[in-house]
């Protein structure tokens, strides 16, 4: 019984040791929105991203949505694939997972915010829609 009671606490700790080393701390966390203009689109649509979107971005950033946001675009020097797969990518990094998972509705709040009529919210929404296509969403996190 005695042996027992000294070898069950290492045998949990080795057995949880592997879920402690897989889950990073609660840091930073960034959600990259990968998009892609649609053909012949690429001038207007970083027109929207610099007149429509960042306006909301700054609001939601204002408000602690996020911690900051960079748009970057492929280097059209190479031959990366990512020339062809999208065309933008939008990064947040946010405080932490719980953020991260509320990036959508401090989003769409600041969008309320910014742009306070409902039918110019929806043409913004039907321009966008002409002028890009969602690629994917990923949600990395930092090593430190």
């Amino acid at each position: 019984m005695l042996r027992i009671r000294f070898l069950l606490p290492l045998v949990l700790a080795i057995v949880a040791a592997p879920d402690l080393v897989a889950q990073p701390a609660d840091g930073p966390v960034y959600v990259a929105y990968f998009w892609r203009a649609k053909p012949g689109m690429i001038d207007q649509y970083n027109d929207y991203i610099k007149g429509t979107a960042e306006k909301i971005d700054e609001d939601a950033r204002k408000a602690g949505v996020f911690e900051e946001v960079v748009t970057v675009t492929p280097s059209q020097l190479g031959t990366s694939a990512a020339i062809t797969e999208w065309t933008h990518l939008r990064i947040f990094k946010l405080k932490n997972r719980a953020a991260a998972e509320a990036l959508g509705k401090g989003l769409d709040a600041a969008t309320i915010r910014v742009v306070p009529d409902e039918n110019q919210r929806k043409r913004n929404s039907e321009r966008s829609a002409t002028l890009r296509d969602f690629v994917r969403q990923e949600i990395w996190t930092s090593l430190h």
